[in-house]
Order: C-alpha cells, then sequence, then structure tokens
C-alpha cells in the first residue's frame, strides 16, 4: 500500500505539471479557463465532441470489462459499476447542448463524427488492450477523473458568465457528481491493482504522456475547426510533439 501511495503521489504530481504545461504552453490553453468572450460555435462543437467521446469511450470500456472477466472477475465487477454511473453521461452534456443550440442527442450521434484527434486516441485505447491489456484504457479514466477535478469547476466559473448557469447545468452537474462521488479515488484503486512492477510503473507514465499529447491535439483541433484550419498531419504532429 505504502508504495502504491507513493506512486500516487508521484502520478498526481505528474498530472498537475501537465495542467500548468497546458496553460502556459499550449495556445489557447486558458481560452476556457479565463476568456470573456467564448466563440459558441466553438463552445459547441467541444461539447458535442465530449457526447462523442464518453459515447466511445464506453465501447472500449465494454472490451476492459470482457479482458478483467478473463483475468480479474473482482476488477471487472468493479469496473463494470463503474461504467453503470459513467455510461450516460453524456446525455447531461447533451441537455446543455440542446439548450445552446438546438441540437438533440439524435442530431448529435446522426450528424457528427469524432474529430481526428479523438480516432486517434481510441485507436490508442484499442491497440494497447490488444497488445498489453486495459493499462492505457484505465490510466486515462484517471487522467480525466483527476484533471477534470482540477480544472473544470474554474472552467465552469467562467463559462457560466458567458452562456449562462442554466444553460451548463448538466456539465457543472457532471462534475459535481464525479467530485462528490470521489471517483478518482476508486479508479485509482483500480490502476494500482495494475501496477505490479517498475516496467509497469514505466509503462504507466508512458501512458499519461501519450494520452496528454493527444488530448492537446484535441484542443488545438477543436479550437482550429471552429475558428480556423488545421489538416490531420499538423494535428498529430501536435500530439507527438506534446506527449
Amino acid at each position: 500500500m505504502e508504495k502504491h501511495a507513493q506512486l500516487r503521489e508521484k502520478v498526481d504530481h505528474t498530472l498537475n505539471s501537465m495542467i500548468e504545461r497546458f496553460y502556459n504552453e499550449v495556445p489557447h490553453g486558458k481560452y476556457q479557463k479565463e476568456s470573456k468572450e467564448i466563440d459558441k460555435n466553438y463552445f459547441i462543437r467541444h461539447s458535442i465532441e465530449t457526447v462523442l467521446r464518453i459515447r466511445h469511450k464506453r465501447m472500449i470500456d465494454a472490451l476492459v470489462i470482457h479482458y478483467f472477466t478473463k483475468h480479474n472477475p473482482r476488477l471487472a465487477k468493479s469496473w463494470a459499476n463503474y461504467i453503470e454511473d459513467e455510461m450516460l453521461h453524456g446525455h447531461m452534456f447533451a441537455r446543455d447542448i440542446e439548450k445552446l443550440s438546438g441540437l438533440t442527442l439524435d442530431d448529435i450521434y446522426q450528424n457528427y463524427e469524432p474529430l481526428f484527434s479523438t480516432k486517434l486516441l481510441n485507436g490508442y485505447f484499442y491497440f494497447t488492450l490488444e497488445h498489453e491489456g486495459p493499462l492505457a484504457s484505465i490510466a486515462s479514466a484517471y487522467f480525466l477523473e483527476y484533471t477534470t477535478r482540477m480544472t473544470q469547476p474554474v472552467w465552469l466559473d467562467n463559462l457560466e458568465q458567458i452562456f449562462g448557469k442554466d444553460n451548463l447545468s448538466g456539465a457543472r452537474g457532471h462534475v459535481n457528481h464525479d467530485i462528490r462521488d470521489n471517483h478518482n479515488h476508486f479508479v485509482w484503486e483500480v490502476l494500482s491493482a495494475l501496477i505490479h512492477s517498475e516496467e509497469d510503473e514505466k509503462r504507466l507514465f508512458q501512458h499519461l504522456n501519450c494520452i496528454y499529447g493527444l488530448f492537446v491535439a484535441y484542443f488545438q483541433e477543436v479550437y482550429q475547426q471552429s475558428l480556423g484550419e488545421k489538416n490531420p498531419i499538423e494535428i498529430a504532429t501536435l500530439a507527438i510533439q506534446a506527449a
């Protein structure tokens, strides 16, 4: 337990450093956090991508559960309970999108496909699941639970000033739910159960760096798609450079 407590401190320190890098080094990294004027089309497209990312991640998580059923049934049960809770969280963001734009969840599913950076992220999960197991996918869940807890309450304070609290009640409810239920601690318990050696620890940090790079690429892509142009080669390059 002590070893994993020390590892968690190291992981959390790494994630805190990534948040600071995002704010200080990534173009437009503070856009949602601090800007007093935010393009509505940008924010709607960002929210749509959140819905799509949740949709596709639950497909990944079904495969994670399948893996655990063969290798660790207790983790299968734990992850199934977590995914049951997370399964429909995209609907919370979809309610905000409908208030802001009139688009329904069916409209989103029928008329939008994930951005290139999101496809790269999901491809990373499929590849690692096939060749090494669920460590990358669980690491991503911890990455998101931790960074969401550390960033989104502040971002939403700013965004609510621009778009109105009623129009962001889904996003705020999602953050409050995850914090109240201490999701980051639960995910850590599952993640730490996969760490058995120094090589596992090394792979964990490699995965975190890759995931960070892919999210940097995503935020650049959604900004450029809404307010400019950037081609897929540049997006892939951004992910590699950030990682």
